[in-house]
């Protein structure tokens, strides 16, 4: 017993050194590890992996305290489990590890510079989709539509059929028309076209999932998780509208949500508003030009 405060004792005074000689170098170390840690919880707690990394925890602190309190065989059985669980950790993880190295190379964008006619153009697909999904929902016609953002969707595409035409509302409902071949699968934007249709999508292995969800919400949950698409989801049943992002899904919501929710996805508030910005700056310029050559 002695020997365990002896060793208590000597990492409180290892730590209280330790601290007092930090310097600013230390100090951001310390926050960059913090956020790291912050946002790998973040991004685990809703996931199968989730229960997986709390296993894994609680099997480093017995380590930890099996070696602190001298438990030889103990400490030796974790060493090795974590000599060879190391491998079958990232092999479980597989899934989780992807998605977050995409979405992290996802993240490092490259600057666009977006002109009017790229706006007009994504404005007119957001108008189209949206009266597709109300003409679908009021007629209780099941539907499946990811919009691909910065990660790319080839895997799924290959399941479906190639199409590359434009976004427009006619099109969409003659796709998920129930006797039709493709409205089984799902459909996926890209670059404002429709890219591809009857796609399979990964379905989500959530176990906390409701049971009432179908294959369809499933599916669109099981996307979202694996990459940062945005996705509409149409319910054959009762005609409700749901989304799913981020491994997270909103159900039955109204039309005028979904409108916001997908104008702010695709960032066309915000790009309408330097638009009319750099517009009236280059009229003021424009005037004041004029006026000195009049002057």
């Amino acid at each position: 017993m002695a020997k365990f405060f002896q060793t208590i004792g000597d990492f409180f005074y290892y730590v209280f050194k330790q601290i007092t000689s930090m310097d600013w170098v230390d100090i951001l170390d310390i926050i960059l590890v913090t956020v790291l840690i912050y946002y790998v919880f973040h991004f685990v707690r809703q996931r199968r992996a989730g229960k997986l990394a709390l296993g894994v925890i609680i099997l480093l602190f017995a380590m930890a305290l099996s070696s602190i309190l001298g438990m030889g065989v103990l400490s030796y059985l974790l060493q090795m489990v974590f000599d060879v669980g190391l491998i079958a950790i990232i092999v479980i993880f597989q899934p989780e590890l992807r998605s977050a190295l995409e979405k992290v190379g996802g993240n490092l964008r490259s600057l666009k510079n977006i002109t009017e006619l790229d706006l007009a153009k994504e404005e007119k697909m957001v108008e189209e989709l949206l009266s597709a999904v109300k003409d679908l929902s009021e007629s209780h016609t099941g539907a499946l539509i990811v919009l691909e953002r910065t990660t790319r969707l080839g895997d799924e595409i290959r399941t479906g059929v190639e199409v590359d035409a434009a976004v427009t509302k006619p099109l969409i409902e003659n796709i998920f028309y129930n006797k039709a071949p493709l409205h089984d699968g799902a459909m996926i934007i890209r670059d404002n076209r429709i890219h591809a249709c009857g796609c399979f999508l990964p379905l989500s292995g959530n176990p906390s999932l409701p049971l009432e969800l179908g294959t369809r919400h499933r599916a669109a949950l099981g996307v979202s998780e694996i990459s940062d698409a945005f996705v509409l989801v149409v319910s054959e049943e009762t005609g409700g509208v749901s989304i799913a992002k981020n491994g997270e899904m909103d159900q039955s919501l109204s039309l005028r949500v979904v409108r916001h929710r997908l104008i702010n996805e695709l960032g066309l508030g915000k790009e309408r508003k330097k638009s009319i910005i750099k517009r009236k700056g280059a009229e003021k310029n424009g005037d004041q030009a004029s006026q000195k050559e009049n002057g």
